[in-house]
């Protein structure tokens, strides 16, 4: 399953690009989010994986763009919590779900990111998440369980919403992160990989365009007038 919200102006194509380019020195962040089985990425089952794209607009602020989201079948093998199962609501049994193996759900995704590094002329993707390492730890597990050989995402590097909401607003869990920002956030809908995701994004959005309010974006550079 996967939805799209357009929220960029197209105008300014081309310098839209270029700003998208610089702002994070050649990465595009995506944000990343999924639910599992427990703690640990090797052992436990990727169970949801979701992805938000961005875009930025001709003022330079950034906006959600696009979201995918895959229910996932658990790996051969994989270990499952009974807690987890308990925390997030999923029923892994439930054919409803209509999940998809995490070779073909990593796939989409990928190719999708693949398609905005190349729109917005950037080097790599960097994911962003809420605790952020989690999230990769669990992405980098599956894409060497799948021997997925072209992953966009950086091995290490990433965007942790929980640390920058500590900075903007004193506070690192998502929920009550929100809420300080002045968004909306339903406790009933969150520990879905689609939902948390497209908060995730909304508020990494927030935290960035609150910053170039404040003017530390651009930033003036000391070479500028030599």
């Amino acid at each position: 399953m996967s939805q799209e919200n357009l929220s960029a102006n197209p105008e300014n194509e081309d310098e839209n690009v270029a700003a998208f380019a610089k702002r994070f020195r050649g990465f595009l962040p995506v944000i990343v989010d999924v639910e599992t089985g427990g703690f640990n990425a090797q052992t436990d089952a990727l169970l949801e994986v979701a992805a938000v794209t961005l875009k930025i607009d001709e003022s330079g602020y950034l906006h959600a763009h696009k979201t995918l989201a895959f229910n996932v079948k658990p790996f051969e093998g994989a270990n499952i919590e009974q807690a987890a199962l308990d925390f997030t609501g999923i029923d892994p049994e439930n054919e409803e779900r209509k999940a998809v193996d995490e070779h073909d759900a990593l796939t989409e995704i990928f190719k999708e990111v693949r398609k905005q590094i190349k729109l917005n002329d950037c080097n790599r993707a960097v994911i962003v998440g809420h605790n952020a390492h989690f999230d990769l730890n669990f992405l980098n597990a599956a894409v060497e369980r799948c021997e997925i050989k072209r992953n966009p995402f950086h091995p290490f590097s990433c965007f942790d919403t929980a640390t920058l909401s500590g900075l903007a607003f004193g506070h690192t869990v998502l929920a009550r992160a929100c809420a300080l920002a002045g968004m909306e956030f339903c406790n009933k809908s969150a520990h879905s990989a689609a939902y948390d995701a497209e908060k995730t994004a909304e508020l990494f959005c927030t935290i960035v365009n609150k910053w170039k309010d404040l003017g530390g974006w651009p930033l003036a550079l000391a070479n500028e007038t030599e």
